[in-house]
């Protein structure tokens, strides 16, 4: 069997490096954490851009390929105010709990609830090749946190094939298959496994 892509992980993020050892397989796609947090100001207008940012930031100082990723929830009633700012929804220092509930707050008299998230995977080998691959996941915003599971504004997300009205914080299971960063690596898995094998892995 042929060596898999290494990549290093563009991420202080210790849940996104747990999620992404789940979600690839190891003989395709190798990503190990790398051993410095980079401070990256990620001021690009789209998720694609936002995750070149991180992705050539790490890989100017490593000089080793490279996955970095960005993703965010998008809330049609509340056009540019999460999306690529989800993080830092609410202004800095709010824990996940209280972006959530501030969601929660905003939404209240909503009656559209539609939202999806929705990530960008970037792997950056060099400046001259670089990919990207995309995954979303269509839902709503709930009416109250539900689950214990998740992270982020996963208490408060219902996707629409999730059965039972659950939240992505109630069905891990569901989570692992089906959100917006594990068919995003679907989708880089898929490809990466038929392409050109000539390339050098290392």
């Amino acid at each position: 069997m042929s060596r898999p892509y290494q990549f290093i992980l563009a991420s202080g993020n210790s849940h996104k490096a747990s999620e992404f050892s789940e979600l690839l397989n190891p003989e395709v796609l190798a990503v190990s954490a790398a051993s410095d947090k980079l401070e990256v100001v990620e001021d690009g207008k789209s998720f694609q851009a936002n995750a070149l940012l991180k992705a050539k930031a790490y890989f100017d100082k490593y000089k080793k390929p490279v996955l970095a990723d960005d993703s965010g929830l998008v809330v049609n009633a509340l056009p540019g105010e999460l999306g690529i700012h989800s993080a830092r929804f609410g202004g800095e220092g709010l824990s996940d709990q209280q972006r959530y509930e501030l969601l929660l707050e905003k939404m209240k008299d909503q009656t559209d609830r539609k939202a999806y998230f929705v990530c960008v995977l970037c792997f950056y080998f060099s400046p001259e090749k670089i990919f990207f691959f995309e995954g979303r996941l269509q839902g709503e915003i709930g009416h109250a946190a539900k689950g214990g599971h998740g992270f982020g504004y996963d208490p408060v997300f219902i996707p629409t094939k999730l059965a039972e009205g659950k939240s992505f914080a109630e069905d891990p299971n569901f989570k692992a298959k089906h959100s917006h960063r594990a068919v995003a690596c679907q989708q880089a898995e898929s490809f990466f496994k038929g392409f050109n094998e000539t390339v050098d892995k290392s």
